[in-house]
């Protein structure tokens, strides 16, 4: 259950600092972790939705850093001014 947790907050921040990366925006660590949880929740949900699924660390971060771009984008698009 512990492990769980750490390898999800690992991920998280990978996946949130490379979706940082990828957008050309610069976030705190805790931003970033927070971007590729939820990234990773918007991710699978977008994937089961097309009755898809990652398997695997680097299909997690996959989707994770593709679900983080896409709440960046839409922060960026409709939140900030």
């Amino acid at each position: 259950m512990l492990w769980d947790i750490l390898v999800g907050l690992v991920i998280g921040g990978v996946s949130g600092w490379l979706a940082g990366k990828i957008m050309k925006v610069e976030n705190s660590l805790v931003m970033n972790i927070v971007l590729g949880i939820v990234g990773g929740f918007v991710g699978g949900l977008i994937l089961g939705f097309f009755n898809l699924g990652a398997g695997g660390i680097i299909g997690t971060i996959i989707v994770s850093v593709a679900g983080a771009c896409l709440l960046i984008w839409l922060y960026n698009k409709f939140i900030k001014k």
